[in-house]
């Protein structure tokens, strides 16, 4: 199966935002990846996630400490065939055949195809690109000049996988607990002390973006430093005083090595203002945030296809699956909900590229509205993907829950995202956060306000339900705004919940006055299961009415 060639929808987002000569060269390359990930990567996750997972190897021969992490050889050759397609290195390097550099919304198509496939192993890829970005924007010169070549190869020089290490036992979300410390040796050197509770990609990475605190700084995140650490010393294959406990035993995305690692005087080089450390590594969150949906979308749109193409070969009760209006309303359903969150994604991603490639000239109110869009589309996808692997679990039945198909694993790596960058409740407050020091709120309602006025007269009589949307909004908003502290967090999501109805909402319509008839169509199904306008008597049925236009002509146009 090749992934790319299954999505017309992908190369509708892409018609957006690419230029005609970058998308010409897309194509081609996207084609390419997308066969790869839905063959060699696809058959070697299977692998991974059942017989060959990594593991730890904890003493060598003489007893000694190596904390080497296994990884078997199909995963190796992923990881070299997805780096050297420039996922995370076009983004800040020139692409050869188009003299400049790529951007983000191609590398999020790469992440989107890839997470078909393999969403544990797109962990190590955000982990890489965030590193990358880290570096890029805020380490000096000279650490620039010798790291990032390497976190961004392609296969010109040595690759360097990337980490970020935020969590500790006593801290988890509470990133202002955190005790790992630096400490200033006579010679200039920092060396790191401490526990990090949950490194992923531990063991593979060459270098790990830590914070820690430097001896005498505050406490709470104020106090934290950013610092790039070298898994091992330089120009030799020996620790850098780095130790890894555990790996941990996880549900899902078992491709990636996640590890207890302890720092017992790791050489480490501190990355821009020592107070700004919290703030640099929020940054790489919020990109990180990103490529979690991104993951969550993938997982999404392999659920579909794997539904949809069961339902259209199983022959039972002398039909085919797909021939059961319910069956063709789960289909419908779930093509609209993925192809309006995918390109509510791709938008987010659009404005988040303007905003990296000319940050000096980014307002308040763009980063404000930047770091809404991606708390509630992060927040929306991940709970979301878990419903999709549960659908296509259901549309095979026994077979769905049977490990010999890729169901089950959807279901246990889509699970983890909901966890992954910030639960539910933390991107709750955050989006409370964002009111109270921004007015988010207010430039949200004035955006949405906007972009209803500008749609074409015809989709006019599609806007009611957002409007009634808008509204409800305005009045949560108001008790949100009186109440007292336990109100305010306990409305968060709910306020957060509502704003992406909306947010979609619109993009499905802004979709609908460009991509024609289907995506009108398309529209419709989605304000109508949004908004649940039919909840008990669905008098249009339009599932049943459009399922060929919206199924079966889409699997055709490959």
């Amino acid at each position: 199966m090749n992934f790319y060639q299954e999505d017309a929808n992908l190369k509708f987002i892409l018609r957006q935002y690419l230029d005609d000569e970058f998308l010409a060269w897309a194509d081609k390359e996207l084609d390419v990846f997308g066969a790869l990930c839905g063959t060699k990567i696809d058959e070697r996750a299977v692998h991974t996630d059942r017989e060959g997972q990594p593991r730890l190897i904890k003493y060598d021969k003489m007893g000694n400490d190596i904390s080497q992490i296994w990884v078997n050889e199909g995963y190796k050759k992923t990881v070299e065939e997805t780096y050297h397609s420039g996922i995370v290195g076009y983004v800040h390097k020139e692409i050869s055949e188009l003299g400049r550099k790529g951007n983000y919304v191609y590398s999020y198509a790469q992440g989107y195809l890839l997470s078909h496939a393999e969403p544990g192993f797109y962990c190590p890829v955000t982990l890489t690109m965030a590193t990358a970005y880290l570096i890029d924007h805020y380490a000096d010169d000279a650490l620039r000049a010798k790291y990032l070549p390497h976190v961004v190869s392609t296969g010109e020089v040595e690759m360097f996988e990337g980490a970020t290490f935020l969590s500790e036992r006593q801290g988890g979300s509470d990133v202002g607990a955190n005790e790992v410390k630096a400490v200033l040796e006579e010679d200039g050197t920092y060396r790191i002390y401490g526990e990090k509770y949950f490194g992923s990609n531990a063991g593979q990475c060459g270098v790990a973006m830590i914070l820690a605190r430097i001896e005498g700084a505050p406490n709470g995140t104020k106090g934290l430093s950013l610092f790039l650490v070298p898994w091992r010393k330089e120009g030799t294959s020996e620790l850098n005083h780095i130790e890894i406990r555990r790996l941990k035993d996880k549900l899902g995305v078992r491709a990636v090595p996640s590890a207890e690692v302890l720092f017992n005087g790791a050489e480490a080089h501190l990355v821009g203002n020592p107070k700004k450390g919290f703030y640099y590594m929020m940054e790489a969150l919020n990109l990180s945030r990103i490529c979690n949906a991104v993951a969550s979308l993938g997982i999404m749109q392999r659920s579909y296809l794997e539904a949809r193409n069961y339902a259209v070969t199983r022959h039972t009760f002398g039909h085919y699956l797909a021939d059961f209006p319910m069956v063709k309303e789960t289909l419908v359903k779930m093509a609209a909900k993925q192809e309006v969150e995918t390109s509510a994604v791709f938008s987010l991603i659009s404005l988040f590229d303007e905003m990296t490639a000319n940050p000096e000239n980014v307002s308040i109110k763009e980063e404000a509205m930047n770091r809404l869009l991606i708390a509630l589309l992060k927040m929306e996808t991940a709970e979301v993907a878990i419903h999709f692997a549960h659908e296509a679990i259901e549309m095979r039945g026994g077979n769905g829950y049977m490990e010999d198909f890729v169901t089950p694993r959807l279901l246990r790596d889509a699970q983890v995202l909901t966890v992954w960058e910030g639960t539910a409740n933390i991107l709750g407050l955050e989006v409370l956060r964002l009111i109270e020091k921004f007015n988010v709120h207010q430039l949200f309602l004035e955006k949405m306000d906007q972009e209803l006025e500008e749609l074409p007269l015809n989709l006019q009589p599609y806007t009611a339900p957002i409007q009634k949307g808008i509204v409800q909004l305005k009045h949560q908003l108001i008790t949100l705004l009186k109440g007292n502290r336990d109100v305010q967090t306990y409305h968060s999501k709910r306020i957060a919940k509502l704003m992406t109805k909306i947010y979609e909402s619109v993009i499905a319509l802004k979709d609908a006055s460009i991509g024609g008839d289907r995506k009108e169509i398309i529209a419709r199904i989605f304000l109508n299961e949004t908004w649940k306008r039919n909840e008990f008597v669905d008098e249009e049925m339009l599932a049943l009415q459009y399922f060929d236009e919206i199924v079966k002509q889409a699997q055709t146009q490959k």
